[in-house]
């Protein structure tokens, strides 16, 4: 029956691996490295049934020859560890014909690769007619449209502007300069090396300790890149692979269907069995008992004996699942999950609450301070301006001495108001005397972060409340044909036990934070979205209906007796 395998792993030379050689390999050819001067040799090589080379439209047409394609691959990496290649290694179902997976394989590589711009060199391989299985060699270096090389990662320069400071790369510098941004160098301070402008520098007559500018540490990746090389885009791919097969699979007329998704993923606690391989296939066709075929064999057996098990045991709780109890006790469980997510929710919106409002404070504040530190620092360069003027006066231009010294007495009174507004506005946000607009900034991206948390949070715990909403839902419908009066005071009975869990589910996990306000306005809204109200009506009449219907019944009794 069909099996869903789909291995990924990276063809690189800190592996002590070759691109060339992998795709002499799945090719069962010879092949040369011009990078090493290595010829690998899979010429004896048996089992290749089918073997093809994709190229995107931007690929040079003579990579269509696979040594080619990889020497090139080879001669555009130049380190050491260099990553190659991405391998994957596909189970093929044996359901299909061997046209039918040439079919599937073209589909998915074409889709999933080809189209995002990867070349690509596949082969089919199947020694004994029992494992068909497909190695797919693909490039990790994307191409632009020219049909060259992009870089994988390019160095990020993190230059200042106004106290603000972003990275650019150095083709994005050239506009970047143009506005004013400059890049940072080591200058020394005393006996501390400090990033600074050059522009900074030159004011403080500091000496340049080398000519490398400041940098990101690792640089800046390609985008395309580093979504190829993504643990989603990993998991996109095993996705797509089992939606490709089993699309095939269902127009080839077979039930078989495979699973990207692990046992636990699934929902099943049955042990999955493990890859026997080649070698312990061929022992047991020799009437060699293989220790990974009788694992198998034994696990097989097991999940077998506990599928018979899970059916009784489901039988079971069948029966005791459609009793007043146990349905008052699932009924009131899900209430208590619908409590604690609008505790939760509640939680959350009043945080958001509290982010925007602190957002609408901060973000005007800031754009005040850089304001203030504009000005000072213009009213600075003036008055230093005519200081150098005054001084450099010769004394008997008296009027003009004293016209200079009441401008820099202005200046100075100036300069003073501007401080002091400075000094007031950090104090107003409790920061320290030489904090700067990167302080707010922090503050800024540190609030619109916890804005984005909460949105997600709010998204999630919706969800899963709606979710749960129909699922107490379901579970009413289903108590339909039990005694609604008997239903609900059992419910009730065990209602504040239940209640009193989730307010200490919710101390616990919230600590001081907890609100009792909060959570009393969550008891409200959840018998809001219930309909306690209603309920408890409905119940009340059903009730004394029975009332009065025991009392009719009782007279009429009493009427027959005294006959």
């Amino acid at each position: 029956m069909a099996i869903y395998h789909l291995e990924a792993k990276m063809v690189s030379r800190g592996a002590g691996r070759s691109a060339v050689a992998a795709s002499a390999y799945l090719s069962c050819s010879r092949m040369l490295n011009d990078y090493d001067g290595v010829q690998h040799d899979y010429t004896r090589k048996q089992g290749l049934a089918w073997q093809a080379v994709f190229l995107p439209p931007m690929a040079p047409p003579e990579w269509q020859d696979r040594e080619k394609l990889w020497n090139a691959v080879e001669e555009a990496e130049k380190t050491k560890d260099s990553r190659l290649a991405r391998e994957f290694v596909a189970a093929l179902p044996i359901e299909l014909s061997r046209q039918q997976q040439i079919e599937l394989l073209q589909e998915f590589i074409r889709k999933q690769f080809v189209d995002e711009g990867m070349c690509a060199d596949v082969a089919i391989h199947d020694t004994d007619g029992h494992n068909p299985h497909a190695h797919i060699l693909l490039t990790v270096r994307p191409l632009d449209e020219h049909g060259k090389w992009q870089y994988k990662t390019e160095k990020e320069y993190l230059c200042v502007k106004d106290g603000e400071e972003r990275g650019f790369t150095a083709s994005e510098f050239k506009a970047a300069q143009a506005e004013g941004w400059e890049k940072q160098y080591p200058y020394k301070v005393g006996k501390k090396k400090v990033y600074m402008a050059s522009s900074v520098a030159q004011v403080h007559g500091y000496v340049r300790m080398d000519k490398h500018p400041k940098s990101t540490r690792y640089g800046r990746q390609n985008p395309i890149s580093a979504r190829w090389n993504s643990e989603e885009q990993l998991l996109v791919w095993r996705e797509a692979w089992a939606t490709a097969a089993n699309r095939c699979l269902e127009l080839a007329g077979h039930d078989s269907r495979i699973d990207h998704r692990s046992h636990a993923e699934r929902g099943l606690e049955e042990r999955p069995t493990i890859h026997e391989g080649v070698a312990a296939q061929a022992l047991e066709r020799r009437g060699i008992i293989s220790d990974r075929c009788e694992l198998n064999r034994q696990i097989k057996a097991d999940n077998a004996l506990l599928r018979e098990l899970k059916a009784e045991v489901k039988k079971l709780a069948a029966l005791f699942a459609h009793t007043v109890p146990a349905m008052a006790e699932r009924l009131e469980k899900l209430r208590s999950k619908i409590l604690i997510f609008c505790y939760q929710l509640s939680h959350i919106r009043a945080g958001r609450a509290s982010c925007q409002e602190a957002l609408t404070v901060y973000k005007p504040q800031l754009t005040r301070f850089n304001k203030l530190a504009q000005q000072i620092k213009e009213k600075s360069r003036e008055r230093k301006t005519v200081k150098a003027e005054k001084q450099s006066l010769p004394a008997w231009q008296v009027f003009k001495h004293k016209e200079l010294g009441a401008k820099i007495a202005e200046l100075t009174e100036d300069l003073e108001e501007l401080r002091s507004e400075k000094a007031l506005l950090l104090q107003q946000f409790e920061y320290a005397e030489d904090a700067g607009a990167e302080t707010f900034r922090k503050d800024i991206a540190a609030l619109e972060s916890n804005l984005q948390k909460l949105d997600g949070q709010e998204q999630k715990y919706s969800a899963e409340l709606k979710s749960t909403l129909h699922e107490y839902a379901e579970a009413k419908a289903q108590a339909a044909d039990l005694d609604p009066v008997k239903l609900y005071e059992a419910r009730q009975a065990i209602r504040p036990n239940k209640e009193q869990e989730a307010e200490s589910w919710a101390q616990q996990a919230y600590g001081e934070k907890y609100s009792p306000i909060l959570m009393f306005d969550s008891k409200k809204a959840v018998s809001r979205m219930l309909g306690v109200d209603t309920e408890r009506q409905i119940v009340r009449r059903l009730a004394r209906q029975a009332q009065k219907e025991n009392h009719i019944s009782e007279q009429i009794k009493n009427k027959e007796q005294e006959r």
